[in-house]
């Protein structure tokens, strides 16, 4: 299996510290406002790679944090803690902030079948482990203390802006004016590890002792002394959007290996940003859709869960209304295939768990561990769909590549049609008969209100799908 490493530029062979073992950390969500489109396929993207590194017989423990404190609403130290804002502007204490947030987020991952991780880790229950990892760079010369936070100073790290490629006196030359906040800083992209709870954070509500004073913790360090705890100084895979490379992952690098003088991650794996209708989602836009936006498109989640196997995850990915609503006719036409599947095979057989790998097989296989290339592993599901293969074949392969595309067609049962339907259904068929087309044309249309689509056939038939 291969993946494309933003930290040599290279696709590589996935080679573990211990295998078949694996340690992989995602980068979670910051939980002070709804989970969005953008969100979900970035967490469909990593649902994959820990699917695929299942497939592969990999034993995956994956770790996903959840930050309730310290990411400000500049990465570079600015501005103010998003949880706070959020907080004042929903009029709830940052603790119910989170909390409603954190169930939005899994509310809308559940919704996708994504895969829950094995352990889900809060910032705030981890305040001890930071500090530690403070106390041991300031050992190293790497910390600072000033009137108002605790910074690294990343001249002292040699390596810092290897994964960005961004050289430090380029990232000086790049600093605004309007960012120097602490006039004590040594370097002004120097990040903070640790913020005092005076002067412009007088009024943080969460706060915490530290050797430093009362305060609250940086963005970055939050990450490293999770990921630190749970999987170990080095980590196997550690995922997050490509926004996140000459920032907060940069950061992560410094002080976690300033700290345990340990290379920290071996592969860092990101993935590109989704747009909507070509543009950037924008509240100013409107386009932030969200779980709810779907539903009253009538979008099933799933079918947005299949619309992003259409795209390779380092690719910059567009939605629209009208690409949603063609995957959902897709997944609803391969649901459909495989209840046909399912209602076709012998009921004196079972499905066999000894089929030999066939082409169909091997190419899948080539494709998910082509650095993810799940576009092609999709068209390879609808070619082996489209074969002279047996049904029970079909059968058994679509659900063993179900393991990874996670469209729950193993769950797939053929419903009923609500007798309202079946009784609009046949208004129509009469109206047909009357050539009272306009009328037939107005059944249809409530068909469609309902969830459903009627498609003709000879002799006046019809058959029912649910949209």
């Amino acid at each position: 299996m291969k993946l494309y490493n933003t930290l040599t530029r290279k696709i590589e062979e996935v080679k573990p510290i211990n295998p078949p073992n694996i340690f992989l950390y995602t980068c979670g969500p910051t939980v002070y406002d709804y989970t969005h489109i953008g969100h979900m396929r970035a967490f469909v993207v990593n649902d994959l790679l820990k699917r695929v590194l299942d497939y592969n017989g990999f034993k995956v423990k994956r770790v996903m944090n959840i930050t309730d404190v310290g990411h400000l609403t500049g990465d570079d130290d600015t501005g103010s803690d998003k949880l706070e804002k959020g907080a004042k502007k929903s009029n709830k204490t940052v603790w119910e902030v989170a909390k409603f947030f954190t169930d939005y987020f899994f509310e809308t991952t559940d919704a996708l079948n994504i895969l829950r991780p094995d352990i889900t880790c809060k910032a705030t229950d981890h305040i001890p482990e930071m500090i530690e990892i403070i106390k041991k760079l300031f050992v190293k010369g790497l910390a600072y203390e000033t009137k108002e936070a605790v910074y690294f100073n990343i001249e002292k790290f040699p390596n810092y802006g290897n994964l960005s490629g961004q050289k430090i006196s380029e990232k000086l030359k790049g600093v605004r004016e309007d960012i120097f906040v602490d006039p004590e800083k040594i370097n002004p992209v120097d990040f903070s590890l640790w913020f005092k709870t005076v002067g412009r954070f007088s009024d943080h509500t969460m706060h915490w002792s530290s050797p430093w004073g009362e305060g609250f913790p940086g963005w970055h360090i939050e990450c490293s002394a999770m990921g630190i705890k749970y999987l170990g100084e080095t980590i196997d895979i550690h995922t997050g959007g490509i926004d996140h490379i000459p920032v907060h992952h940069e950061n992560e690098i410094a002080q976690s290996e300033g700290a345990t003088g340990r290379h920290f991650v071996n592969i860092w794996f990101h993935n590109n940003f989704l747009m909507v209708d070509n543009q950037k989602m924008s509240k100013s836009l409107g386009n932030i859709y969200k779980l709810e936006d779907l539903r009253v498109h009538k979008i099933d989640p799933m079918a947005v869960r299949y619309l992003f196997l259409q795209s390779h995850y380092r690719q910059l990915t567009n939605f629209t209304w009208e690409s949603a609503k063609s995957a959902q006719e897709g997944y609803s036409k391969l649901k459909e295939i495989v209840i046909n599947l399912k209602k076709n095979l012998n009921k004196s057989k079972s499905i066999k768990n000894d089929y030999i790998d066939n082409k169909f097989s091997l190419k899948f296989k080539e494709a998910i561990n082509s650095d993810l290339q799940i576009t092609e592993a999709l068209a390879t599901a609808w070619e082996m769909l489209k074969s002279d293969l047996e049904d029970g074949e079909k059968l058994y392969f679509i659900l063993d590549f179900d393991k990874v595309f996670g469209l729950r067609l193993i769950e797939v049962r053929e419903e009923e049609t609500p007798m309202t339907v079946i009784k609009l259904a046949e208004d129509r068929k009469k109206s047909r008969f009357d050539n009272d087309f306009k009328k037939s044309d107005e059944l249809r249309v409530k068909i469609q209100e309902l969830g459903f689509k009627i498609e003709d056939k000879e002799n006046n038939e019809y058959s029912i799908k649910k949209i």
